[in-house]
């Protein structure tokens, strides 16, 4: 009986520490998710600090209860809405509380060049307004620099760099060692530039993709160039970016006089040095650190200066991330989410107009196909449906922009992709290395597929096959009757070949070029509104906790979904 009391107290006294335990994870984790809420009466005068520490993306995904345990008050790596920058940029202009604008740029790892096209370009309009922007960063690459070249003045620490890589570059091919691994990879598509399935079938790139991708790459690089070389004529950028080991070896392996020489940036000094600089011309903090300036803190910036509700709602509707089925996100574009938010705002008498924003990839044909039929009963309501597309609104992406009235593209915009493919893996190969087989009595012909392990019938591939085929002519007929052509038309600049978006234009595939602001005044035209009698009103989904989409979540990199049926 002693034994048996002190084996009790034993387990409730670790009952009670794991009781404990979890109620400090939890009022913790209640204190960071407080504590990181926004503070719009916290603004003061300075300069508004985008200390972009992470990406820039259409949506963010949605925070997780273990997302705030991880980043436990640290500086992690996060997801900036691109609208929300863009939009506390452009309200920097009325704002005498903001003198300057710092772009912290140090742990900036990128975003699509769309969009940091749309963040230049609200940076160009505040800097011709007399905000002074002043950018830092100790290592500047083409995303950093693409935001930086709009700065008044580009500061580098000395013992940091430049490199421009351009788009492009090296992608893994499994083949050899699917091969070796006796895995067989059972492909189904249509479209010769259908290339997502290359590296299951191949060591290298076929030459249909390299010749794709070479006239997409050469596009979006004179684009980057010519963006910056407007933002900074001074900036010898072409030349150092054609030959950069010319340049680099000729100083000695002194980067910073490379980026001096070159005219890529304007001074040299580490972050200290920095912040003085700052404020000397916005003012010290009130802090006993030297080098510290009056700062506007992003998030509470961004609260404080809500946008304009004023006129009639159109509708925005979100398509960002991977296409699947489902509910979940934001950060994958779930099509049970979407279309519910679909519906819920045809219920809405005061939503005159819809605009579908989409950068996505593509993804399932099943789900891309829910969010087109959810976007056609908006149709049967005499809701005008106008597409803006973002970085990427291609495969999936533009089989659901065929439900718009009206399609706007940027020229930097990759769309089109208009191809379906599948892949299934089987082991049959790699389990007869060990002596494993697999026999059995079928009823029919396909009885007891797919066979993971015995391996497919040519039954099953050929059915699969015709599937995938049935896919792309439900897809070439969408896009025929969407934009006016003949199939056979849409077969030519189909086969799953990738467009930029000012080549789309040209074939037809998109109707126009600009962003948000344009697709606005279009849904606003066609919705028959006033100018400047409209406002966007997002139909985006409050995230499980509750929490404002900007505030400050870690930014960790999802794995994607198996790729099997997509377009």
């Amino acid at each position: 009986m002693q034994f048996a009391r002190a084996a009790w107290k034993f387990l409730v006294a670790v009952k009670d520490g794991m009781v404990l335990i979890a109620m400090l994870l939890f009022f913790g984790a209640l204190y960071t998710i407080l504590s990181s809420q926004p503070n719009s009466g916290a603004i003061r005068d300075g300069a508004l600090l985008l200390d972009l520490s992470g990406v820039i993306v259409e949506e963010p995904a949605a925070p997780t209860f273990e997302d705030f345990l991880a980043s436990n008050g640290s500086n992690s790596l996060r997801e900036y809405r691109l609208r929300d920058v863009v939009h506390a940029i452009d309200a920097t202009v009325e704002d005498d509380r903001v003198k300057a604008i710092v772009l912290d740029l140090s742990g900036f790892v990128g975003g699509g060049q769309t969009s940091l096209t749309d963040v230049g370009d609200a940076l160009a309009r505040a800097k011709k307004a007399g905000k002074p922007i002043y950018a830092f960063a100790s290592f500047f690459s083409d995303d950093s620099y693409q935001l930086a070249a709009h700065a008044s003045e580009i500061w580098m620490d000395p013992m940091g760099g430049i490199i421009f890589a351009g788009p492009g570059g090296s992608r893994l091919y499994y083949k050899g060692l699917i091969d070796r691994l006796g895995v067989t990879a059972n492909i189904y598509r249509v479209g010769t530039y259908k290339s997502a399935v290359e590296p299951y079938m191949r060591a290298d790139q076929s030459s249909a993709a390299k010749e794709a991708s070479e006239a997409l790459y050469g596009v979006l690089w004179e684009s980057w160039l010519a963006e910056i070389k407007k933002a900074r004529p001074q900036a010898m950028v072409k030349s150092f970016a054609d030959d950069p080991a010319a340049f680099v070896t000729a100083a000695g392996g002194d980067y910073a006089d490379v980026a001096i020489q070159q005219k890529l940036i304007d001074k040299l000094g580490d972050k200290t040095a920095f912040d003085r600089f700052v404020a000397e011309q916005v003012g010290v903090d009130e802090t006993p650190a030297p080098d510290s300036f009056k700062s506007i803190d992003f998030d509470d910036f961004v609260a404080g200066n809500p946008v304009d509700t004023d006129g009639s709602p159109i509708g925005v509707i979100t398509v960002a991330g991977e296409i699947v089925g489902g509910s979940s996100g934001p950060g994958m574009a779930a099509s049970g989410r979407i279309a519910e938010q679909i519906y819920t705002a045809l219920d809405e008498d005061e939503i005159k107009a819809l605009v579908v924003r989409v950068d996505s990839p593509g993804g399932s044909a099943y789900a891309s196909e829910e969010i087109r039929l959810a976007l056609l009963e908006a149709k049967k309501k005499k809701l005008p449906i106008v597409i803006s597309m973002g970085d990427v609104a291609a495969s999936g992406g533009y089989w659901i922009a065929t439900a718009g009235d009206h399609i706007f593209a940027e020229p930097e915009t990759i769309t089109g992709s208009i191809g379906v493919f599948a892949v299934l893996p089987s082991f049959e190969k790699a389990l007869a290395q060990w002596g494993v087989t697999a026999d059995g009595v079928r009823t029919t012909p396909i009885s007891g597929e797919p066979d993971f392990v015995g391996g497919f019938s040519e039954d099953l591939n050929a059915i699969l096959q015709a599937g995938v085929e049935d896919s792309y002519s439900d897809f070439i007929k969408l896009v025929s009757a969407a934009r006016g052509k003949t199939a056979e038309e849409v077969d030519g600049i189909g086969q799953g070949r990738v467009w930029d978006g000012g080549t789309a234009r040209q074939l037809g595939l998109v109707d126009g070029f600009g962003g948000m602001t344009e697709a606005l005044a279009e849904a606003a035209k066609r919705a028959g509104l006033a100018e400047g009698d409209y406002h966007a009103q997002y139909l985006d989904p409050q995230d499980s906790l509750g929490l404002l989409p900007f505030s400050g979540i870690p930014f960790v990199q999802k794995e994607s979904a198996p790729i099997t049926g997509v377009v």
